[in-house]
């Protein structure tokens, strides 16, 4: 109401000016300009923090965030400085600052941040490190300075003693200095985080907690890294077996599921599955229950969110019967290998297309694993190498099908080498000459190919045995393979 009557106002003045023989255009122009500046300005946000409020996390806890208990107890010890502030003081500890939390995307650092909030009852104000960038010098420190000003005037509002800031990929904004020599923004807003931080002190009515999120950690500029500023590194790892079988109980918890279901094997099965990627596989074994008209989850609608989440949705395109052939052999190499060098790894052989893959072999390992053993890239290797050699025994020549695994055969052969698993022994990854490692790579392909090529010609029989049955079936199991592979003993 008040903007119209000003802009009648004006029109008016303007013409009762011009009546009065007065120029008016130089007006016209600058009440242009500063509009035009108004929509720059604020229209396009520059001058709004892009922080999210939440005066209250209430409801969210630790418990419900499965696994990560080393993280979980480093953040609670962390957090109880502060909840017990005058038990600490008396220790002489100092109330920490900022917490730093590191891991891949999708293990639970911002439902991390939620639950530390509603632990100290605090609230909760976060932004992404993304939106304090921008092409105009000083946006982003005047987000930051509007970011910590929210924070304390909201605790206030909300008669907290704390508040908590957080700020994911953090990295956009906490890069080493210098990296953007032709943009000073970034410079700049971390600067301007480095003094605000600097400036949170215990004796003010609020305490404000920084709580940050990357996945980037080698990246961070030093300077935000040290003790008074970021105090703890709280590492929240992807979860192990036993943690992913309790994110899976966690999200099963309100489901239907049928007498069939194992969760320890499906968390067997999920080896570097995120929190959220474990989350999505609920989900999509519900849907597909709900596709069946079945009012219960069963292992079966489990087992095929598995290859959903790993390899995308089946494709509606279908091979010739000539390829079918071709991606069955494949699959059935990859499969017959991994059989040999680890017994019932693997869970499921299909040659039906999802995603980017015309086939795929799943296997399941043993345990967790975290070090690998020269015996171990060797056999992953082989592993990998199998599809185009059983496609060279049966077919005389291999495909562009193997490309992707001889990719990653090379990279195994790579890590041998950097790990003084070679010929060469120690050696240094940057003084070693390209045409030395290249030669030294193909030595290690040539030599577990020709393995390959042996134990393959070995099992011949058995080989065309488990392409008939794919040929058929589409799809085998685990459990089905072995017994081919037991009737072909027999025999």
């Amino acid at each position: 109401m008040l903007f119209e009557i000003i802009i009648g106002f004006t029109v008016a003045l303007l013409v009762y000016l011009t009546l009065i023989g007065i120029n008016v255009l130089p007006v016209i122009i600058m009440v242009g300009c500063a509009y035009m500046m108004y929509s720059i300005v604020y229209r396009s946000n520059l001058i709004k923090s892009p922080q999210k409020i939440i005066t209250s996390t209430q409801g969210i806890t630790f418990d419900q965030i499965g696994g990560q208990e080393v993280a979980k107890k480093e953040l609670l010890e962390a957090l109880d400085f502060i909840k017990n502030f005058d038990e600490a003081k008396k220790m002489g500890i100092r109330p920490l600052k900022g917490i730093l939390l590191t891991g891949a995307p999708g293990t639970g650092k911002t439902l991390m941040a939620k639950a530390a909030t509603s632990y100290i009852d605090s609230v909760f104000v976060s932004a992404s490190g993304s939106e304090f960038i921008e092409m105009y010098a000083g946006v982003g420190a005047q987000r930051i300075r509007q970011l910590f000003d929210t924070a304390r005037t909201m605790a206030r509002k909300a008669s907290k003693k704390h508040g908590v800031i957080f700020i994911d990929e953090i990295e956009v904004i906490a890069g080493v200095r210098g990296r953007h020599s032709s943009h000073l923004e970034y410079d700049q807003t971390l600067n301007q985080l480095l003094v605000e931080m600097d400036g949170i002190s215990s004796s003010d009515d609020v305490n404000i907690l920084v709580i940050a999120a990357t996945n980037r950690p080698d990246i961070i500029d030093s300077a935000l890294l040290r003790p008074g500023r970021f105090d703890r590194i709280v590492k929240v790892d992807l979860p192990d077996k036993e943690g992913r079988l309790e994110i899976l109980k966690l999200h099963t918890k309100n489901k239907p599921l049928a007498d069939d279901v194992d969760l320890e094997q499906i968390a067997k099965e999920t080896f570097g599955f995120s929190g959220a990627h474990l989350e999505n596989l609920c989900n999509e074994a519900a849907i597909f229950a709900m596709r069946e008209n079945k009012n219960k989850i069963s292992q079966k609608n489990f087992l095929e969110a598995i290859d959903k989440v790993i390899m995308g949705e089946k494709l509606t395109r279908k091979p010739s019967d000539e390829e079918r052939k071709r991606i069955a052999i494949h699959e059935a190499g990859h499969a017959l290998v991994s059989e040999h060098f680890n017994p019932n790894s693997v869970s499921t052989i299909t040659i039906t297309s999802r995603g980017q893959a015309l086939g795929y072999v799943r296997q399941i390992p043993e345990d967790d694993i975290y070090l690998y053993t020269k015996q171990y890239l060797q056999s992953q290797i082989a592993i990998a190498l199998a599809g185009a050699v059983a496609e060279e025994i049966l077919l005389g020549d291999s495909s562009t099908g193997a490309s992707n695994d001889f990719e990653q055969a090379t990279n195994l052969a790579r890590k041998m080498i950097f790990s003084g698993m070679s010929v060469l022994n120690v050696v240094d990854k940057d003084s070693l000459p390209s045409e030395k490692l290249h030669e030294v790579i193909s030595d290690i392909l040539s030599e577990q190919k020709s393995a390959v090529k042996k134990l393959l010609e070995e099992k011949r029989d058995t080989l065309v045995l488990v392409v008939d049955y794919l040929m058929e079936n589409e799809r085998i199991d685990g459990d089905k393979l072995r017994e081919l592979l037991y009737k072909s003993r027999a025999a």
